[in-house]
């Protein structure tokens, strides 16, 4: 049991005769890595935490090569956080602080005091059409004081799914459960007068509120089989084979420097320049695994010769 808890894993099932699908995932070495290159605050870290397990959830449920990018922006001591998971579930998360977090502070207080926060789901394809955008939906923060709240909302909102959702983060684990009621017949799954889809209504109702009565505690504490068990177990679930270990969410950072020193060639030469003359230097580090890039004077010559000659 206890190597199943130390390794990040990923659930995934269908309540069967129903329209309604779950996974439950748990990142464990993901998350503590996550947490090893860069201290947080431990609200800000619970809250970076819950939307790492979030944002995993999402990826999961959407066939997308390419990354989808969480973020809250915030107004307050917590400018931005951003988690990115690529398609093949390598994960990153950042947060900026900016002053003091008081203890327990709520989400409002952290990102939201003057009611211009907002979260944005960006889906950025690997390979892109000449002229094609990432896709991104954004939504407000409102009142909304948990993480999984302002997640509902954007998928009620922006995609038109009926979603419940269970989050918990602490210094060990990043943990989550999904429920959500699919469509039937191209007909959405937020209405609909039949009968038929009252039942299943009902039935999405019935689980959703089950759902909703996992506790942060058992959420942090126990592994996916007794969550499930404990909450569905007068429900007929279809389980798929679960993905553990090096199939399931990693860390991993996308940062190299070639990557920083493409950057650099977009600030132009005029402005590399000038940053060289001031500093000798150009010095980049990345946010999210805390790797540090050096350019000198000879090193931005060369970026922007080879940029030329391209």
């Amino acid at each position: 049991m206890s190597e199943l808890l130390n390794s990040s894993e990923l659930h995934k099932f269908l309540f069967e005769g129903l329209p309604v699908r779950g996974m439950v995932v748990r990142l464990t070495d993901a998350w503590q890595e996550i947490l090893r290159r860069r201290a947080y605050p431990e609200p800000v870290r619970d809250m970076l935490g819950e939307m790492t397990a979030a944002a995993a959830l999402m990826q999961s449920n959407i066939k997308f090569d390419g990354a989808l990018i969480l973020q809250i922006m915030g107004d307050s001591a917590v400018q931005l956080a951003v988690v990115e998971v690529q398609s093949n579930r390598a994960l990153r998360a950042t947060a900026k602080v900016k002053g003091d977090i008081p203890e327990n502070a709520t989400l409002t207080e952290m990102v939201n005091r003057h009611k211009t926060g907002r979260c944005a789901i960006t889906l950025d394809p690997s390979k892109k059409f000449p002229g094609q955008q990432p896709y991104q939906g954004v939504v407000s923060l409102h009142d909304q004081e948990r993480i999984s709240d302002v997640i509902q909302n954007y998928m009620r909102t922006s995609e038109q799914l009926d979603s419940t959702l269970v989050l918990a983060a602490n210094g060990e684990v990043a943990a989550g459960l999904l429920i959500q009621r699919l469509p039937v017949e191209g007909t959405g799954n937020l209405g609909g007068n039949s009968d038929e889809s009252a039942r299943h209504d009902e039935a999405y109702q019935r689980i959703a509120l089950l759902a909703s009565s996992l506790k942060r505690e058992e959420l942090l504490s126990l592994d996916a089989e007794t969550i499930l068990h404990r909450l569905f177990w007068e429900e007929p679930i279809l389980r798929f084979e679960p993905l553990r270990g090096a199939d399931a969410h990693h860390f991993a950072c996308t940062c190299s420097r070639e990557r920083v020193g493409k950057m650099i060639v977009n600030l132009g030469h005029e402005e590399a320049e000038s940053i060289i003359q001031e500093r000798e230097t150009i010095e980049v580090g990345c946010d999210f695994c805390g790797a540090h890039y050096r350019f000198d004077a000879i090193d931005v010559t060369q970026l922007f010769r080879e940029h030329n000659n391209v």
